[in-house]
């Protein structure tokens, strides 16, 4: 009998690259481009200058294949840490079950709805499908829910048996909805926030075409779930799962496991501390300029998300000690886009925001010192194989620069595309970067990995950075749902007993519509005059 053969670890894969980068150290004419410093939007930024190639003496990589993992991580550290610190954070705020509560509360608040006749009309559990998968999309834009979602199966897909449909409809709501938000991100700091850092381009920018993406890819996506829900109303039997789905409908009664709803004291301390601490704020910080693009506003956003914190926080405290983690939680992300966008904010201070609402929402829950240190070492934990692909990535780079190539590969790639022109650039960019993503299906290990080439190499051929970043997101984002190489996507099929092959087929046509979506969203940015691009 065979062997039946596994697919490489990434660690693996990585390492795989660095051996490959050391051989052509050998074989390729080291060469150098002249850099040149522009202003890009106010800020400064070193860019490659077009047509200063000059060949020079490479220097052939030997033993430097093992010194360049130590020094990858040591010039990707700040990445690694950001994304230890977030995903301990997270971690913490999810013992408390506050995302849970907000999703039983959200479903319940649509089944009132089935009152008016316009809801009846256009079918409650349209909108109840449509209303989670925004949510969850929201959530894989935002702050690039992923893993979490397997946790969620168990919940939305008894739910979407109870509702007379299948497994696949209710890894939809949650894993699929996510991994659009994840492609279309605006805010996601693991995927947007990363590349962008590395592409020297200032956090978050562009985020108005972003979000337009985001709309079209949810709009896509949603139809294409809803389409499938209503071939399922007409005949359920239709649904390439329904034998294995028996073991569900057999058992379509939902269990959730009965959360405490409380308002501890250290809740109420930890609401007094940061309402102070705000009132500080807005006291040294009382007017902002937000620039957006080109444009900028001045208001009072710090003292005007104070109150509305003040208030908001207040009325979810009142109701459970869940409700405020979620008020943290949005809070976060709103004082996170006003430090982008009005101060300048950068990796250290957003992973520090983060870090602490983590803490805040431990104590808050009333979680002991010793609770809350074991919760960041998980999510930490949870992160690590995330990190340690970055600063691996990280060596190749390092690797093709000690070998005096990397200049070299980019002039090839620049000579080789002068004929393509600039949308056929992107097309190319656009299937090299999910091609890879089979391969590597770490967002942040890609980003680490090809947006060091990527970005000097869209200056070469006159393509926006953000462009690249673009690609990155969309080549990364839509394979994420359909690559067996992706443990979080084995992970959910197994919590929903789908076997792979039906997924696959299922799942396929809209890989497509996506793909083709991808393009043509990309097209624009390089032939029109958008908005941080």
């Amino acid at each position: 009998m065979l062997k039946k053969r596994s697919v490489p670890h990434t660690f693996v894969i990585i390492f795989f690259i660095i051996l490959v980068g050391a051989v052509l150290t050998w074989f390729i004419p080291g060469g150098e481009y002249e850099r040149e410093i522009v202003m890009d939007n106010g800020v400064e930024r070193e860019v490659v200058k077009s047509g200063s190639f000059e060949y020079s003496q490479n220097d052939p990589q030997t033993w430097q294949v093992f010194s360049s993992l130590y020094h990858g991580f040591i010039s990707k550290s700040n990445i690694i840490a950001f994304i230890l610190m977030v995903g301990g954070a997270f971690w913490i705020m999810n013992e408390s079950r506050a995302i849970d509560v907000g999703i039983f509360s959200f479903l319940r608040f649509t089944r009132k709805l089935e009152k008016y006749r316009v809801i009846r009309l256009l079918g409650v559990d349209n909108i109840v499908i449509a209303l989670i998968m925004l949510m969850f999309s929201l959530f894989g834009a935002v702050f690039g829910m992923s893993e979490e979602t397997i946790a969620f199966v168990i919940i939305f897909v008894p739910l979407s048996i109870s509702m007379g449909y299948d497994s696949i409809v209710g890894v939809s709501m949650c894993f699929v909805a996510a991994g659009l938000g994840f492609a279309g991100a605006m805010l996601n700091p693991f995927t947007v926030g990363i590349a962008q850092g590395l592409a020297d381009i200032p956090l978050f920018s562009g985020i108005e075409y972003r979000f337009f993406c985001w709309m079209v890819l949810n709009i896509a996506g949603i139809t294409y779930v809803l389409w499938y829900v209503k071939k399922l109303k007409k005949d359920p039997t239709r649904s390439p799962v329904y034998e294995d789905d028996a073991q569900w409908r057999n058992n379509t009664r939902q269990d959730v496991e009965d959360i405490r709803y409380a308002r501890p004291l250290s809740a109420w301390i930890t609401y007094f501390i940061i309402l102070v601490s705000l009132l500080l704020f807005s006291l040294n910080y009382s007017i902002t300029t937000l620039e957006i693009g080109k444009a900028s506003m001045q208001f009072p956003a710090v003292p005007i998300l104070t109150g509305l914190f003040a208030i908001t926080a207040f009325i979810g405290l009142r109701r459970s000690v869940h409700f405020y983690i979620l008020n943290l939680l949005l809070y976060t992300i709103l004082f996170l886009i006003v430090g982008v966008m009005g101060y300048d904010w950068y990796i250290m201070k957003i992973a520090t925001v983060f870090m602490a609402m983590g803490i805040l929402s431990g104590i808050a829950y009333n979680e002991s010192g010793n609770n809350i240190a074991q919760q960041f070492l998980k999510g930490v934990k949870d992160m690590m194989t995330a990190a340690i692909v970055v600063g691996l990535a990280g060596g190749i780079v390092f690797l093709l620069e000690e070998g005096n190539i990397i200049d070299t590969l980019l002039h090839y790639m620049a000579e080789g595309m002068q004929d393509v022109g600039k949308v056929g650039s992107v097309g190319v960019m656009y299937v090299f970067q999910t091609l890879l993503n089979v391969l590597m299906p770490s967002g942040s290990g890609q980003a680490a990995l090809t947006m060091p080439i990527m970005a000097p190499f869209s200056d070469l051929i006159g393509i926006s950075r953000q462009t690249a970043v673009l690609v990155f997101q969309f080549g990364d984002g839509f394979t994420n749902m359909i690559t067996p190489t992706s443990g979080v996507l084995m992970g959910v099929l197994g919590m929903a007993k789908i076997p792979y092959d039906k997924w696959f087929r299922w799942f396929l046509p809209f890989l497509g519509i996506l793909v083709v979506l991808g393009i043509l969203l990309l097209i624009p940015t390089v032939t029109m005059e958008i908005a941080g691009f």
